[in-house]
């Protein structure tokens, strides 16, 4: 297990993740935009560049995010 290389505090269980959101240049530097759920483990990781969205609120919220397992999502569609 590893910490994951970039975490974001989202409000909603489904989010998209592009691997660009906040790289000058866009999409064009990321990846597929894909929509991710979070489920009961209050967290979900991208498949395709790794960053983890944490529920806020959720039962991973606070947590050492290193710790827990990846839950991937995105890198099949």
């Amino acid at each position: 297990m590893h910490p994951p290389l970039e975490i974001t505090h989202v409000s909603q269980s489904r989010v998209a993740c592009d691997g660009a959101t906040d790289i000058p240049g866009g999409a064009a530097l990321g990846h597929p935009r894909v929509w991710l759920q979070i489920d009961e483990h209050g967290y979900v990781d991208c498949g395709y560049c790794d960053r983890r969205f944490v529920l806020i609120g959720g039962p991973a919220d606070g947590k050492d995010q290193g710790k827990l397992p990846d839950i991937s999502e995105g890198a099949s569609l």
